[in-house]
């Protein structure tokens, strides 16, 4: 790559995560093309209640049990004593509307095998989720565009990810957070806790807090991506990834060092990012990159 300019910092690519349906459980991928709403399928389904409205592992957290596996033609799911759900990657059934957060998308349920996979793993009767539940996979005609508040002059368009196309954390940060753990007799979390899409080396702890832009130049062309909002956490990440029970960490330790006075004092961890340049470039594990420090 091309020799630092003054404010800038060199990063590595050292992962790349996509998690297809909302709220279940991610893969790691060598290489991910960059599309509008952020990588290819990520987020590109979701399970909604009875009336349409998504639900997460906020309710259900037996959603961190669900596995996924992305083949050439399909996306496979499993979990503990199920049968493996085959679901093609180019096919969809009815159209439907959904809602995530206060958005309604238009969107395509995916047929009754789906929901009755889902309903039957999900089953909670006392988690307050109306079911049956429906599998729904994103309308890519929909236009849902982040916040311009943080997006700026860039229309940055969503699948059904929270509110933003990526979502970048530093191996750092990780590394502090399972410190500070550690020192209190817990167990070290893994990266999969915080579901990011793009994780960085080179940077100190919560360094990406601190950068505007990175750009990684791609064989398809160069990718830049502009950080523009501090990532608030929900109690998700306190939810054991092995056994779907939640529990009080890490958000306890969170909580001791990472208010965000950004948010309001909102406990923070990763930034929200949206897409500069790049469109159809692949982003693979190992790429180098540049970002430039915000001062």
């Amino acid at each position: 790559m091309s020799e630092l300019a003054e404010g800038e910092v060199q990063v590595t690519l050292r992962s790349v995560h996509v998690y297809p349906v909302k709220s279940c459980a991610g893969v790691a991928l060598d290489e991910s093309l960059l599309i509008e709403t952020g990588l290819e399928f990520d987020r590109a389904w979701m399970v909604v209640d009875a009336a349409g409205r998504f639900v997460s592992q906020r309710e259900l957290p037996r959603m961190a049990l669900i596995r996924t596996t992305l083949k050439h033609t399909e996306l496979v799911l499993r979990a503990p004593g199920m049968l493996a759900l085959h679901l093609a990657l180019d096919a969809v059934e009815a159209p439907r509307q959904v809602t995530v957060w206060n958005d309604t998308v238009a969107a395509y349920d995916m047929g009754d095998l789906a929901a009755q996979w889902f309903s039957d793993f999900l089953a909670a009767p006392d988690s307050g989720v109306t079911f049956p539940l429906r599998l729904a996979r994103f309308d890519p005609e929909h236009k849902r565009l982040s916040n311009k508040q943080w997006s700026g002059d860039i229309d940055a368009e969503n699948a059904f990810s929270d509110g933003f196309p990526l979502l970048v954390v530093s191996q750092a940060s990780l590394d502090e957070l399972n410190e500070r753990l550690a020192r209190k007799g817990v167990a070290a979390m893994t990266m999969a806790r915080f579901r990011p899409n793009l994780v960085l080396d080179g940077l100190d702890a919560h360094g990406e807090d601190f950068l505007d832009e990175i750009r990684f130049d791609t064989p398809e062309g160069p990718v830049r991506l502009r950080l523009v909002k501090p990532c608030p956490r929900c109690p998700i990440p306190n939810v054991d990834l092995e056994t779907g029970e939640p529990g009080q960490e890490p958000g306890d330790t969170l909580s001791t060092y990472r208010a965000d006075e950004r948010l309001d004092g909102k406990i923070t961890f990763g930034m929200n990012a949206v897409i500069v340049e790049g469109i159809e470039c692949g982003l693979r594990s190992g790429l180098l990159g540049s970002a430039n420090i915000k001062f």
